[in-house]
């Protein structure tokens, strides 16, 4: 069914045969997808017919990062102390918020001195997680 949401399955014409399985397929999909997002999501695409442009939309909102968002984890992940937490309950914090903001954020991949430094960077914060 994943033809329905990146578009290789197109809506067939009207005097299609199989225009009515089609259907079907697509309402199919499209109830699959509103009902794994939250109510207020739901809400947005409850009256939507087509599951190609549902799923458009969707990826359209999730896919940018939001450097609130970056900024947010990066603070928490500077000021996190472990306080009361077992060393195994603060390492699995730290890792979480570390894990996610590696997730938001992409390094570029160019072949500039800079992006280099950059990656050697990641790679060496990698190479310490897997040590800890």
């Amino acid at each position: 069914k994943t033809g329905f949401i990146d578009g290789s399955c197109e809506k067939l014409s009207e005097i299609s045969p199989l225009l009515h399985q089609w259907v079907r397929c697509n309402v199919i999909v499209l109830f699959w997808i509103m009902n794994t997002i939250s109510k207020e999501l739901f809400n947005g695409i409850v009256y939507s017919t087509n599951a190609q442009s549902v799923w458009k939309d969707l990826k359209e909102r999730f896919e940018k990062v939001n450097g609130s968002q970056i900024f947010s984890i990066h603070r928490e992940i500077g000021s996190l102390v472990q306080g009361n937490m077992t060393i195994s309950v603060y390492f699995t914090k730290l890792r979480q918020l570390w894990d996610e903001y590696a997730s938001l954020v992409t390094l570029a991949s160019c072949g500039c001195a800079t992006s280099r430094a950059y990656l050697e960077h990641d790679h060496e914060h990698d190479q310490q997680q897997k040590l800890l």
